[in-house]
């Protein structure tokens, strides 16, 4: 069995230190050294086959090199782009993510967050975050850094990188004004999660800007951010007295599952009744009539919320911003039009 390749052998095949090795194969400290000599070493090292020693490592600066990373569901692709633009930063950086699934069940959440801290992350990355959260509390005490990505906690410290979760909605429902509807119903996310709250917070908001005096009845909650939860909100607002016009949906699997609930009834979008979505997720354009929605910079949150979260890693003393809330975009689409006659 050959034995494994050390910094000293790279040392000596390179003709530098072996500090120098050290230096060159690290991202963090490469720039000190000349391109040639990174270079040089680097190209030994695959030659070599030289792998890291990342236990090794750990052992000597008490750091893992590992992170973790909680999402919600991990077939939304809204959630797919997020972790992507974090891995865009960890891997340069020599970190390596743990993903682990939570189907947005709190219990799942509490008990994946607990499986993260045994494993000896250096950090954590939450996309499942909850307006109320124990895990806050945890984190302090086993003094682990955490940013929240897409949702944030209330009340707590704990930074977090958003989408204008407000601008959006209110972009959506003036949308749906201007096209001419006056009686625009909702579909919120959960009232658990800080974007279920603050986009049927802001659906109020603009609809009272507008002069519309919607019922409560108006407004239904999904308990998921899923298909399934979009046709029965849309099921439970047809059946409602509120006759509407339009629909505006938290997100853009919501707003799939009420399109289908409409075509279940015989109704047509947006013949019959118009409606809106949130994130722009890949290939709502080629889903006849085309979703209007709310683009969201998925990829963006991503890259700043681990930005982020190395900054506090290796700087423990770094001040960073408590809130980072990136610009929407509305992209219009087929599924608006002007409403028929009540």
């Amino acid at each position: 069995m050959n034995k494994p390749v050390t910094l000293k052998d790279i040392a000596r095949e390179t003709e530098v230190d072996v500090s120098t090795v050290s230096r060159a194969l690290d991202p963090r400290t490469r720039t000190m050294l000349t391109s040639e000599v990174v270079d040089r070493v680097c190209t030994a090292a695959r030659r070599m086959g030289y792998r890291k020693n990342h236990i090794a490592r750990g052992l000597r600066t008490r750091r893992s090199m590992i992170v973790g990373m909680l999402l919600p569901d991990i077939t939304n692709t809204v959630f797919a782009a997020i972790v992507r633009g974090a891995e865009s930063v960890f891997e340069p950086h020599g970190y390596a993510p743990i993903i682990v699934n939570t189907d947005d069940d709190p219990r799942r959440e509490d008990a994946l967050f607990n499986v993260l801290l045994e494993r000896g992350v250096d950090g954590i990355l939450d996309v499942a975050a909850r307006r109320e959260n124990s895990r806050s509390k945890a984190a302090g005490y086993a003094d682990v850094p955490i940013v929240t990505a897409n949702r944030e906690i209330e009340k707590s410290s704990i930074p977090s990188v958003v989408n204008d979760d407000a601008e959006g909605i209110r972009l959506m429902v003036q949308h749906l004004h201007d096209c001419g509807h006056r009686r625009i119903a909702h579909v919120a996310g959960p009232a658990t999660t800080s974007t279920g709250r603050k986009r049927a917070s802001a659906f109020r908001r603009a609809t009272g800007e507008l002069g519309l005096a919607l019922p409560g009845a108006a407004v239904a909650e999904a308990s998921r951010y899923d298909e399934s939860e979009g046709r029965r909100c849309a099921e439970l607002l047809l059946g409602g007295r509120f006759a509407f016009t339009a629909i505006a949906c938290a997100n853009d699997r919501l707003a799939l599952g009420a399109i289908d609930a409409l075509g279940r009834r015989g109704l047509t979008c947006p013949e019959d009744v118009s409606v809106t979505g949130f994130n722009d997720i890949p290939f709502l354009n080629l889903v006849p009539p085309g979703l209007t929605t709310v683009r969201v910079q998925q990829f963006g949150v991503g890259r700043l919320s681990a930005e982020l979260l190395i900054k506090m890693m290796t700087d423990p003393g770094a001040t960073v911003p408590r809130t980072t809330i990136l610009p929407v975009t509305s992209i219009e689409r087929g599924s608006v039009a002007a409403p028929k006659p009540i």
